[in-house]
């Protein structure tokens, strides 16, 4: 029954249209001729809006690199022989100075048996010597012997004495040659690789040790040539590693290369930082960038401008509005994706984001969905 009621409404309210349409339309109703379509309300998403806020904004070179120990020494056998112990491993501490290998030299110990003989031997006859030249120079002051005696005799006593420092000579490098076959550390730390192993035959050079400081770790970073210019020494790095917690991890820059890259035309930096806690671990690779300038000001996500125009431009929502205005852009921060508003919005005025800022002004516009103050800032440094 109630379809049959629609379908007379309608074919009534036809009939009076085609009547209306044969006398000229004079007899439409005032009301139609009146009546204008609202326009629609746009609704955004969270996601798709962005709160203006006041921060610390900067600006400077992207680097990348890896972390390398800013003090690492390799233990090297000083003499031939087998290996016969060695009390560390990888990734174990140990102290400066501490003994953690040996080198067996049984050739030594008995060359320093045959050096302490000879020294003896030869302490012996400056004695004698020295006794014989005493009494010559009796018997040459008595007019017993010829005073070329006396010579000959101070000559034996050089002589001696001459030996005897040879000899000596002799002791010092075969116990200074036995203090090599003890491996000891050089430098407080941890054994970051151990090449060698117990029972190998070792020749002089070959690697057993290598022991790192991780109290101080050192970032080996790489800056394009055209931004070299904007690094300097004394210059904070702040970054990120990968494979560690997300927190920024800040450093200094210490030195700059004095020669690039032949193939990159890149130029290393060299950032130092303190890693006291021993969180920060030598090989894992880290990019971050350089503090090269830092303002305060109005900052808003880089897909909120428009600069497809002859002036930037930024769509905020107005009385629940889309609102266009022209915006003098600051400094940029490309890896979060920030950039920095000089002029044209105010702290907590609320952008419009992507492809949605190309909304005509006036268009009503509604966030379904709170808008966190940084919900639409992408994570990064």
């Amino acid at each position: 029954m109630r379809r049959s009621h629609t379908l007379a409404f309608t074919a009534a309210f036809a009939a009076i249209t085609l009547t209306a349409a044969a006398c000229g339309g004079n007899a439409a109703p005032a009301a139609d001729a009146n009546a204008t379509a609202a326009p629609a309300v746009v609704q955004l998403a969270p996601e798709n809006v962005a709160t203006a806020v006041v921060a610390d904004i900067t600006s400077g070179p992207f680097v990348s690199g890896q972390l390398t120990p800013a003090r690492e020494a390799t233990v090297r056998a000083q003499i031939g022989g087998p290996l016969v112990s060695l009390t560390v491993d990888r990734g174990q501490a140990v102290r400066q100075g501490a003994v953690i290998g040996r080198i067996a030299a049984r050739e030594l110990d008995d060359a320093l048996s045959s050096a302490q003989v000879a020294v003896k031997s030869s302490e012996n006859s400056l004695t004698v010597a020295k006794s014989e030249a005493a009494r010559t120079e009796s018997l040459v002051k008595g007019g017993a012997l010829a005073a070329r005696d006396l010579e000959q005799a101070r000559n034996m006593v050089a002589g001696a004495e001459a030996q005897l420092a040879a000899a000596r000579s002799r002791e010092t490098g075969i116990r200074q040659q036995l203090d090599d076959t003890i491996v000891k550390a050089p430098l407080t730390g941890i054994v970051s690789d151990r090449p060698a192993s117990a029972g190998d035959i070792l020749s002089p050079g070959t690697p057993i040790v290598t022991i790192i400081d991780p109290s101080s770790m050192r970032l080996e970073a790489a800056v394009t040539s055209d931004q070299v210019s904007l690094v300097r020494p004394g210059a904070t790095v702040r970054f990120r590693i990968r494979g560690l917690s997300n927190e920024l991890v800040t450093g200094t820059i210490d030195r700059l290369s004095p020669t690039a890259d032949p193939i990159t035309r890149q130029v290393t930096i060299f950032v130092t930082m303190p890693n006291a806690g021993g969180t920060l671990i030598a090989g894992l690779f880290a990019e971050g960038r350089v503090d090269a300038e830092t303002r305060r000001g109005v900052i808003v996500p880089m897909g909120a401008v428009d600069e497809t125009g002859p002036t930037a431009t930024v769509t905020r929502i107005r009385g629940g509005k889309a609102e266009r205005v022209t915006v003098t852009l600051g400094i940029r921060q490309s890896e979060a994706e920030l950039i920095e508003i000089r002029s044209g919005l105010d702290e907590g005025d609320v952008v419009i984001l992507g492809a949605a800022k190309t909304l005509s002004p006036g268009t009503p516009v509604r966030v379904v969905g709170a808008i966190p103050p940084t919900a639409a800032f992408p994570s990064g440094i």
